[in-house]
């Protein structure tokens, strides 16, 4: 199942790597690299599943898994160079669904992030992505506008989520290749540049002058809201 997962993880390198194999399995990834930010971002964007190194600056691991179990159930894999039975029980004492020590195999960290996502339960619906009249439905599979149906190719679908999924971010082409397809992807950006054309004759009500899929000249793409006034 796909899910919003924020990873929180001082080292950026790490955080990247983590970033890179849990969008290849195709969930939705936040990074932060500091305690006090992922607070804040957990308790704004409620994401399904926080991997949270202990070691973090500003707020330690620790003590951010004692604030989210405060208020909310939001699932927590625990990230730690730590690895004596002490600090294994004590990080499962304050809350942590599960825990690993460094270093890791990011192929098992993806493997412990889908057996804890398999704890939430089945009727829960995944989530509705609405960007202005956007409405990119993950569970059907569906995208509306203003209400009505349309039609999507496979590869249009997947672009129009990865761009609704953070309303209002630049993506560049290689980055919407990597998010849809993983690293190893022989497609080229021209692909986007076709899905792209293809999905503003679908959403926008004048394809020649985009609201709503813009292009950021020298960067790429993002997906907005658009004007309250627009028809």
């Amino acid at each position: 199942m796909s899910a919003l997962i924020l990873v929180a993880e001082d080292d950026e390198n790490q955080a990247e790597l983590v970033r890179r194999y849990l969008e290849q399995d195709h969930h939705r990834v936040l990074v932060v690299h500091d305690g006090r930010d992922a607070l804040d971002v957990a308790r704004d964007r409620q994401p399904a599943l926080v991997v949270l190194d202990v070691m973090l600056p500003g707020l330690g691991g620790l003590d951010v898994c004692r604030a989210l179990r405060a208020g909310s159930d939001v699932l927590v894999l625990m990230l730690t160079a730590r690895s004596t039975e002490d600090d294994l029980l004590h990080g499962l004492g304050i809350g942590a669904d599960d825990y690993m020590t460094k270093p890791f195999s990011p192929r098992e960290l993806v493997a412990r992030v889908r057996t804890l996502l398999r704890r939430v339960p089945a009727e829960k619906p995944e989530p509705v992505l609405e960007v202005g009249p956007i409405v990119v439905d993950q569970l059907r599979h569906e995208v509306r506008v203003r209400g009505g149906l349309v039609e999507c190719t496979p590869g249009e679908f997947e672009l129009l989520e990865v761009l609704a999924s953070e309303v209002d971010r630049v993506f560049s082409r290689e980055q919407l290749l990597e998010r849809m397809h993983g690293i190893d992807s022989f497609l080229t950006t021209r692909t986007i540049d076709t899905h792209v054309k293809n999905l503003r004759r679908k959403i926008e009500t004048d394809p020649r002058v985009p609201a709503h899929l813009v292009t950021v000249y020298g960067i790429g793409y993002k997906l907005t809201a658009g004007r309250a006034d627009a028809p």
